[in-house]
C-alpha cells in the first residue's frame, strides 16, 4: 500500500491514532501512512490525516519481534497514565516506524503520546 502513496517526502511510515471518543477504553480512528507534501492530491480510497502540533512524550519500544514489543510499550503507556505520570490529550498520537523498523522480528518504533 505504501507504494501507491504519491510524493512521499521520506520513507518512514505512521500509525495514526486520532479521533478519540473518550480514552483509550474507547473508539479511535486508526489510519496507517507516509508523510506527503500538503499539496498532493489525496487518491480515491484514501485519506489525509494531519498530525496535531503539540506536546508528546516518545517512547521507544524495546528491540524484538513487534507482536511483542509494540503492545508492552502501550502497556507501559497505559500504567503511565494510571499513575498520573502521563497526562494525555487523546487528540492524536502516533507511532514512528522508520529505518529501525525494516525487521519487524527484531525492530524498535517511537510512540509519540499527545500531551495536556
Amino acid at each position: 500500500m505504501a507504494d501507491r502513496i504519491p510524493d512521499k517526502s521520506d520513507s518512514n511510515l505512521y500509525a495514526v491514532y486520532s479521533e478519540y471518543a473518550s480514552d483509550h477504553d474507547g473508539e479511535y480512528t486508526f489510519t496507517v501512512g507516509a508523510p506527503v507534501k500538503a499539496q498532493v492530491a489525496v487518491p480515491g480510497g484514501m485519506v489525509r490525516k494531519l498530525i496535531v502540533a503539540g506536546k508528546y512524550a516518545v517512547i521507544t519500544t524495546q528491540k524484538g519481534p513487534f507482536p511483542k514489543v509494540i503492545p508492552e510499550a502501550w502497556l507501559e503507556i497505559f500504567k503511565l497514565e494510571d499513575e498520573g505520570k502521563l497526562k494525555r490529550s487523546y487528540r492524536t498520537d502516533f507511532e514512528l516506524y522508520d529505518e529501525r523498523a525494516l525487521d519487524p522480528q527484531s525492530g524498535q518504533i517511537d510512540i509519540y503520546v499527545g500531551l495536556k
